[in-house]
């Protein structure tokens, strides 16, 4: 049997984004979420913002971690951490960002996404074949 997410202490329709963020373990502790709001990380509604902003059933939250990026929907209210089944409860993702994280993982994988190699300084091996080649000329 499925607990139902609500929100603890007082029955209230909002919650602190910073709060929510790490109730839904989205980041390990509040202090680290604050820092990617802040960092322009996180957007609300397709916006920038605070956090201490409210956050509402039905918003859109768009989350960076490392790589990947999230799209998803606030299903239900939460200002406590719980276990990592109850905070899958509290958002549903987006299938555009499932899609796009899965080809975002493909292409990592196949070495697609990865710097091109005229990005970095030439190793000992290339800069002999350079030196050889500019000899030749």
């Amino acid at each position: 049997m499925a607990t139902k997410p609500v929100t603890s202490g007082t029955q209230t329709n909002t919650t602190r984004l910073d709060k929510w963020l790490w109730a839904a373990r989205f980041y390990k502790t509040r202090a680290i979420a604050k820092q990617m709001i802040d960092g322009g990380k996180v957007f609300y509604n397709g916006q920038r913002t605070k956090s201490g902003r409210a956050v509402s059933i039905g918003d859109t939250i768009k989350v960076r971690q490392g790589y990947e990026e999230k799209e998803v929907i606030v299903i239900a209210l939460a200002d406590k951490r719980r276990d990592a089944t109850f905070a899958q409860t509290l958002y549903q993702e987006t299938e555009s960002s499932q899609e796009t994280r899965e080809k975002n993982a493909l292409a990592r994988k196949q070495g697609i996404l990865l710097s091109p190699a005229g990005d970095t300084k030439p190793d000992k091996k290339q800069r002999r074949q350079i030196r050889q080649l500019k000899e030749r000329i």
